[in-house]
């Protein structure tokens, strides 16, 4: 028959639990009660004892045991208790040195320490209770750290005189008498030197010298001034306004009648108004009149002016064949609206094709021009270029400057042009010029430099002559082309009506027809 297990607070045993060596408690090494002894001590009243648990021991890892057990034959603990054969240690006795510096002086048997049980004796009589250390002192002041030591009265000082005050301590008299001489002989010295000096000054300056002029009677007057006294009188300044805009040129009269010429551009503005503007001419003698416009040419850049007064000095013009490179010249005008205003140079160039154009101005021309170093400035515009006799060679139209001031770089449009523009304006107030019908643009190539034909007017000129677009022309009449600005001039130089060969350059062979230009 089965057995139940019997149940024991505290621990549990099974009933079939086979005998065998006594389970020890952790804490005591008795064996522990058997179940018979148990039930018993219950059976009788006593109280239940618990069975000590059984005791847990680890398993220890054999290289553990062999470094940290005991060594070999040892089986308490690592610190055995001394025995008494063995020697006592004894300490040395100290170094004579040392025991000199640090025992204590001969005769004295107290030591620096101590104890705990030594009594404070606590300050004397003598000594003044210290705040410091009294916690339950009262504020108090107390005296300095360093009694001051009392000052003792000196003896009143002697009164000082006047030469220790200047002189510090004192001087003997002889000294003094000695100071006083070299005072008086520095002084003396200032004075001299003083009175030559201010003789010295006065002797710069006189009431009796007087200054002389010579006359220039006797003197020659150079060719610029001679060209400037014979031209200014006929030289004007014209002045344009319209509404609130203005304007200011130049001009030269040409004809005893009143008619002066300019440029286009300067008297453009008022020309597209005429209702509204103003145009008046200032001569170089002050006196000012209106103007009114005879006529004027776009393509020339030339104008024709008309003014209502008696006795004007007129220009003497000059012709356009005689004028040599490096010839002198004068320009006359009013740059930057200073009037009567004369520079001087020489012709640097001829023939020299131009562009003229703007805002502001119906202009667009090309011209011919004179070029010249002379200083052209905005204002000379319409002023005559003279040559060295005083005969007008060109009318002042434009200058080239990246900073629009003179440069050295001035055109004129040559007297031929201006002459023959000029009179046709005055005959017939309007200018015609001759034209072939193309337009064209420059080229440079390895073969040929010239104007090369964009394109062919239908019925024109040049399409009856068979010039056709592609077309380079290099020379027109006994004029060379080299691009498309002198093509233009070339033309303009030639009469309209009257046959003139035009030499060109067509796929790469030189070809020579023969234009009729015809009034535009």
């Amino acid at each position: 028959m089965a057995r139940c297990p019997s149940v024991i607070l505290g621990a549990v045993t099974d009933a079939n639990e086979p005998d065998g060596p006594p389970t020890r408690s952790p804490k005591s090494d008795q064996p522990d009660p058997s179940p018979a002894s148990e039930t018993t001590a219950a059976e009788n009243g006593a109280p239940q004892r618990l069975a000590p648990r059984p005791l847990y021991r680890p398993t220890v890892d054999p290289a553990a045991a062999v470094a940290f057990g005991r060594p070999a034959g040892v089986a308490d603990s690592f610190a055995p208790s001394r025995t008494a054969t063995e020697p006592v240690v004894t300490v040395r006795p100290p170094d004579p040195a040392v025991a000199e510096a640090y025992a204590r002086p001969e005769g004295e048997t107290e030591t620096i320490q101590r104890g705990p049980d030594d009594a404070d004796e606590g300050p004397t009589a003598d000594t003044p209770a210290d705040p410091w250390r009294d916690p339950n002192a009262a504020v108090r002041l107390g005296g300095a750290a360093v009694d001051a030591t009392p000052r003792t009265a000196l003896p009143p000082a002697e009164k000082l005189g006047v030469r220790d005050v200047l002189l510090g301590d004192r001087v003997a008299p002889r000294a003094l008498a000695a100071l006083a001489g070299v005072a008086l002989v520095v002084g003396l010295a200032g004075g001299v030197v003083g009175r030559m000096t201010a003789e010295n000054v006065g002797a710069l300056t006189s009431q009796k010298v007087e200054l002389t002029q010579s006359s220039g009677d006797d003197r020659e007057a150079g060719q610029v001034a001679k060209v400037a006294e014979a031209v200014l009188p006929s030289v004007v300044s014209i002045q344009v306004a319209l509404g609130d805009q203005s304007g200011t040129g130049s001009g030269v009269v040409i004809d005893g009648a009143g008619y002066i010429v300019t440029n286009n551009h300067v008297i453009s503005m008022a020309a597209t108004d005429p209702a509204n503007a103003t145009i008046r001419v200032v001569f170089s003698d002050g006196t000012r009149a209106p103007a009114s416009i005879v006529g004027r040419d776009t393509k020339t850049d030339l104008a024709v002016l008309k003014v209502d007064v008696g006795n004007l000095t007129v220009a003497q013009l000059g012709k356009s064949s005689d004028v040599q490179v490096g010839d002198d010249v004068v320009a006359v005008g009013s740059p930057l609206g200073l009037s009567k205003t004369v520079t001087s140079g020489i012709v640097s160039a001829l023939h020299r094709p131009v562009r003229l154009g703007g805002e502001g101005t119906d202009t667009d021309a090309v011209i011919d021009a004179v070029q010249t170093d002379a200083a052209i400035n905005p204002g000379n515009s319409g002023g005559p270029l003279v040559d060295a006799e005083g005969r007008v060679i060109g009318i002042n139209s434009a200058i080239r400057s990246e900073s629009g001031g003179s440069v050295g770089l001035g055109f004129a449009i040559g007297i031929d042009d201006v002459t023959r523009v000029a009179q046709e304006l005055i005959r017939n107030g309007v200018m015609h010029h001759p034209e072939i019908g193309v337009n064209s643009r420059s080229v440079t190539n390895e073969q040929t430099t010239g104007a090369q034909v964009a394109n062919v007017q239908s019925g024109s000129p040049a399409e009856q002559a068979g010039i056709v677009e592609g077309d380079v022309i290099v020379r027109v009449g006994d004029r060379d082309v080299t691009n498309a600005d002198e093509l233009v001039v070339a033309v303009h130089g030639t009469e309209a009506g009257k046959p003139v060969p035009v030499k060109l350059i067509r796929s790469g062979r030189e070809v020579e027809v023969q234009v009729t230009p015809v009034s535009d």
